[in-house]
């Protein structure tokens, strides 16, 4: 009985260790995920459009640091990346195919080139929340840096 005992607390121990790896590996796309919308009147569009109301929460991490783990959508083809989206998906499920929620793409600015990959990577960069202009998405990670996961 006891051997049974210690084996379910290595269980239990595993599981906790792995959920806690998980969520780290995400990073903090699920901050970003504190998002809501309001349709408001745009006077320039002259019609209603969705304007992102930012979670309180949301609200405190901006202008701090964030990791978000994901996946180059280039804007200007294939080459050295230094501004460009990054998607939680790929390129195949973002938000731009329908995929996916605006909440899971931003609007990158490195002070490095970043080479182009279609791999899955790891960004640092500052949090801007975008809260008026709609030519812009609503999240901007600036200085962002490629650092090793």
């Amino acid at each position: 009985m006891k051997i049974i005992n210690n084996k379910f607390r290595y269980a239990v121990l595993a599981l906790i260790l792995f959920q806690v790896c998980s969520l780290k590996a995400q990073g903090d796309w699920e901050l970003l995920s504190k998002v809501s919308f309001k349709k408001m009147m745009d006077e320039n569009m002259g019609f209603e459009v969705d304007f992102p109301l930012f979670s309180k929460d949301l609200q405190s991490r901006e202008n701090t640091l964030v990791e978000l783990r994901g996946f180059i959508i280039p804007t200007d083809g294939y080459k050295n990346q230094q501004e460009f989206v990054f998607s939680q998906f790929p390129y195949k499920n973002c938000f731009f195919c329908g995929g996916a929620g605006p909440e899971t793409v931003i609007e990158v600015h490195t002070l490095k080139p970043i080479l182009y990959t279609s791999e899955k990577i790891t960004l640092r960069g500052k949090l801007k929340l975008n809260r008026s202009d709609l030519n812009r998405l609503m999240f901007q990670l600036s200085n962002a840096e490629k650092i090793d996961p």
